[in-house]
């Protein structure tokens, strides 16, 4: 069974917020068996943006927050920070076009989050193109 990047991105999204929640509640967890719990065959994809998002979070939201208008990311509910986590990450650090990050993020913010989160992380990602 093939899995579309599409697919792949919301596994990313609920590893991301299932980490995020263990992390608020003090729960020890061990990041490559959220991965297994969550994706049934080892896909590097998954593996690079999770790690990376982590990785790189303090830099993700320190972009969220520069480029978001008074607002900061921490007021997004847990899922849309992650979306947005995850677009500035594939923008910033991988070879993804940034039409189809906006795209995913958008898509994504639809299915998870409410329309005011949907734009938002639409015009930050917006930003950072007409940034580069």
């Amino acid at each position: 069974m093939t899995v579309t990047r599409s697919e792949l991105r919301e596994k990313v999204m609920t590893i991301l917020y299932q980490i995020s929640l263990y992390k608020t509640n003090k729960i020890e967890y061990d990041i490559d068996r959220v991965i297994e719990e969550n994706v049934e065959i080892s896909n590097e994809f998954v593996k690079e943006i999770v790690y990376g998002v982590i990785t790189y979070k303090d830099t993700l939201d320190k972009i969220a927050n520069d480029n978001l208008n008074n607002w900061t990311i921490d007021r997004l509910d847990g899922v849309g920070q992650e979306i947005l986590r995850m677009g500035i990450y594939e923008m910033k650090y991988t070879d993804t076009p940034d039409l189809v990050v906006i795209n995913e993020a958008v898509e994504l913010a639809k299915k998870f989050s409410d329309d005011s989160v949907r734009k938002m992380i639409n015009a930050v990602l917006d930003k950072l193109i007409n940034q580069e």
